[in-house]
C-alpha cells in the first residue's frame, strides 16, 4: 500500500495515562481518553522547518474526531503504551509525514481544550522542534493539507482567523515565541 494512504492510527489504542509530574499511571483506549473532559496523557507536539525558515503546517483530516479540518503544528500525538518518546515521536514522522528527522525537546506543559460534544483534549505535551531536509509527503488518512509559511505570515493569519488554528498550537507557538526565542532562532528565519 501506498506509504502516503496508510491507516496508521485508531481509537482503540492505548495510550499513556500521567500524573500532573508526567509519572505512568496507566492505560487507556485513545477514544476513552479523549470522551467527556478528557483523561491526563501524555503527548507530543513537532514543529518542522524546511531550509528557508518555515514552519510546515497541517491541516487535519475532516476524518479526525477533534478539531478536524483546522490548521495544526507540523505533527502532534501520542506515545502508545510501551513506547518512549523517542520512538513515539518518530514513528509519527514516518506515519503522518513520511519523513525521518532529528528533533530538540524545548519544554513540557498540560492543557484541556474541549471541542462541543465530541469531546476534549487533557495533555501533558511534550514540544520539539527540527528540520526538514527532504520532501514531506503528507498521509492522507492524518492530514488534509501542508503547506510551509514564515513567522510572520503566521502571526497575520492568526491575528485574523485564530479559529482556524488548533488550541494547543496556538498555545506552543505562543510560548515558543516568548519563553523559547533563542532555541526558535536556531530553526525559524524570521
Amino acid at each position: 500500500m501506498n506509504s502516503a494512504h496508510r491507516v496508521v492510527s485508531s481509537e482503540a489504542e492505548e495510550l499513556i495515562l500521567v500524573d500532573a509530574d508526567d509519572n505512568e499511571v496507566g492505560f487507556l483506549s485513545k477514544a476513552d481518553c479523549h470522551d467527556g473532559a478528557g483523561i491526563l496523557h501524555r503527548a507530543f507536539s513537532l514543529f518542522l522547518f524546511n531550509g528557508e525558515g518555515e514552519l510546515l503546517l497541517q491541516q487535519r483530516s475532516q476524518s479526525k474526531r477533534l478539531w478536524p479540518g483546522f490548521w495544526s503544528n507540523s505533527c502532534c500525538s501520542h506515545p502508545r503504551r510501551g513506547e518512549s518518546m523517542q520512538v513515539a515521536t518518530q514513528r509519527r514522522l514516518l506515519d503522518e509525514l513520511n519523513i525521518e528527522t532529528s528533533l530538540e525537546y524545548v519544554y513540557k506543559f498540560s492543557y484541556e481544550a474541549s471541542f462541543g460534544d465530541l469531546g476534549s483534549e487533557n495533555e501533558l505535551c511534550q514540544v520539539y522542534l527540527g528540520k526538514v531536509g527532504e520532501a514531506v509527503r503528507a498521509n492522507a488518512h492524518e492530514i488534509a493539507d501542508i503547506r510551509f509559511v514564515s513567522a510572520a505570515a503566521l502571526a497575520a493569519e492568526m491575528d485574523a482567523s485564530p479559529q482556524q488554528f488548533t488550541p494547543w498550537f496556538k498555545m506552543e507557538w505562543q510560548t515558543l515565541l516568548t519563553e523559547h526565542k533563542a532555541m526558535l532562532a536556531n530553526y525559524c528565519g524570521d
